[in-house]
């Protein structure tokens, strides 16, 4: 097992297919499919399921892909800190989908104009899941939700750096009467994203009233543009960012109340610091509104 014979299966197991793979790597499928089958012989597992119409990871071969991400980063990793001369290499972002879109734009585009030979891949995910991938060695860093009163995500092992301030915005249909607390919503339905969103969990403590149940529903959506349009049919209240609200209103009239301040926090795990992740947040710090504080 080495290096390269990882970055086959890691490819092979993204894309599920070894045509599309042997494309990436610029291989012969054969040669693909051969150093799938040693590594299998080598690791006593099987490691897809293969049929005519389904190619797909086994229960060993997700668990095996975990090693070989750690395995591939870590070893990008070392390549990065012992050239230290200049940034280079992958860097591996995970963000909130808020946060790509309202935060992200600029400063992605000044640090690939200052730093063009780092390849930056960019994922997005609930912040929970988001923080577990940084400890994992997933990801390199991660832009996360850190509501107010919660402690931070610093540990022995992540460390923590608070970038922007979100004001969450409590979203009402048209027409809705005031609302000074959970008992005067009119829609017994909040659309937000899966659990392990911390805007949802938000949304979610302040309708408990204290711990005291109402009877909401939470409706599943995968956008915001779809919690807009949830709340405009007057079926739904919803909870954003101000900033990616302002970003993608459209005509339909929607009522707003503020709901709380929630700092965007860049996480690392604790002594991290290839090149390019110190380039990228001295380029973060170029465009936080907080980081002076």
């Amino acid at each position: 097992m080495d290096l390269a014979t990882l970055a086959i299966f890691r490819t092979v197991a993204r894309e599920l297919s070894i045509t599309r793979a042997a494309q990436q790597l610029g291989r012969v499928p054969s040669n693909v499919t051969t150093r799938i089958q040693q590594l299998e012989e080598e690791l006593g597992a099987v490691l897809f399921e293969r049929d005519k119409k389904r190619f797909s990871l086994t229960v060993q071969g997700e668990q095996f892909l975990d090693y070989a991400d750690r395995i591939l980063n870590l070893a990008e990793e070392a390549q990065q800190v012992l050239k230290p001369a200049a940034p280079t290499g992958v860097l591996r972002i995970g963000s909130m989908e808020c946060t790509v879109a309202s935060r992200l734009p600029m400063p992605l585009a000044r640090f690939h104009q200052q730093w063009p030979d780092v390849r930056v891949e960019v994922s997005t995910s609930p912040s929970r899941h988001l923080i577990d991938a940084v400890r994992k060695r997933r990801l390199d860093c991660a832009l996360v939700a850190v509501p107010p009163g919660d402690s931070e995500p610093d540990t022995d092992e992540i460390e923590t750096w608070p970038v922007f301030r979100e004001e969450l915005v409590l979203l009402l249909p048209p027409g809705h009467p005031p609302v000074h607390g959970p008992a005067d919503l009119a829609p017994r339905s909040l659309a937000a994203f899966a659990p392990g969103c911390t805007y949802r969990g938000m949304a979610e403590d302040w309708l408990s009233g204290g711990g005291k149940p109402l009877g909401f529903q939470v409706q599943d959506v995968s956008s915001y543009h779809a919690m807009l349009a949830c709340v405009s049919s007057g079926s739904c209240i919803s909870v954003m960012p101000r900033s990616v609200l302002e970003m993608i209103r459209h005509p339909a009239p929607i009522e707003e109340k503020p709901l709380a301040a929630v700092d965007t926090a860049l996480v690392w795990r604790r002594g991290f610091d290839t090149p390019a992740f110190v380039a990228w947040r001295e380029t973060l710090s170029e465009f936080s509104d907080i980081a002076g504080e």
